[in-house]
């Protein structure tokens, strides 16, 4: 990365955090009913908009347009022919915010060339940032306290996480005979970038570069397999060989 600039670095870090805390205050304190409505447009994504998505997409743009082409999940391809590209998820797990479960959040991947060179995941209900930066360092930010928190990871887990795996019964089944439990807590990025903390996570169904992108780059030194139509990451070797042989058997 050494022809990106520091500036530009810690310009762009900066850009992505404010953007977060905009919107996570947003949804702390002037939200209301009007932002659960659906505009009845689809989004470039292929899913019809909340109203709070297009409000969390504006709010992104505003924030990053100066830094690269938008490509987002809500209006597509934004072009202005930079060399940079910015690949966001505004508002990750959508239908949990409007069912109002706790579990949703942004997604950001900064790309040069193609090759992701940052990555954030946010929490907007813990209001913690997860992102690997431009020299490959993990980092924890929580919005509330303005600071970088220490790294904590246990390694000790009981669980697995497999999205969308209502769509998918004959994996549940090997899940289920192999004894292995798992959950399915709808919104995918926030469910891979934390991949660390699982035995694995495995995503089935349409793979689109909004969700995965900032995730991957988070978890690149994990196991990771991906397919047309899936994606796996852990961090145990016995869990992901045999996830692997499950996929494939399909």
């Amino acid at each position: 990365m050494n022809n990106i600039t520091a500036s530009y670095k810690n310009s762009f870090i900066e850009a992505v955090i404010l953007a977060n805390k905009e919107l996570h205050t947003y949804i702390k304190k002037n939200l209301s009913l009007n932002d659960y409505e659906y505009t009845n447009t689809t989004g470039f994504g292929g899913d019809n908009s909340l109203k709070m998505d297009l409000i969390a997409e504006d709010i992104f743009i505003k924030y990053l347009e100066n830094f690269g082409n938008i490509y987002s999940e809500e209006c597509g391809l934004r072009s202005s022919n930079k060399e940079f590209t910015i690949v966001i998820d505004p508002l990750d797990g959508s239908n949990n915010f409007y069912s109002n479960l706790p579990y949703y959040g942004t997604s950001v991947a900064l790309q040069k060339d193609g090759i992701t060179v940052a990555g954030f995941v946010t929490n907007l209900v813990t209001a913690i940032i997860n992102y690997r930066d431009f020299d490959g360092n993990l980092v924890n930010y929580s919005i509330i306290e303005e600071k970088k928190l220490n790294l904590f990871q246990s390694r000790k887990t009981k669980i697995s996480i497999f999205e969308r795996a209502y769509e998918y019964p004959d994996i549940c089944k090997k899940l289920s005979n192999t004894k292995i439990k798992y959950r399915s807590l709808g919104a995918v990025a926030l469910s891979l970038c934390d991949a660390r903390n699982y035995d694995f996570v495995l995503y089935c169904g349409n793979i689109r570069e909004f969700d995965i992108a900032a995730s991957l780059y988070i978890c690149k030194d994990l196991l990771i397999y991906k397919t047309e139509k899936s994606l796996l990451i852990s961090q145990n070797k016995q869990k992901f060989d045999l996830i692997k042989e499950f996929i494939n058997e399909l």
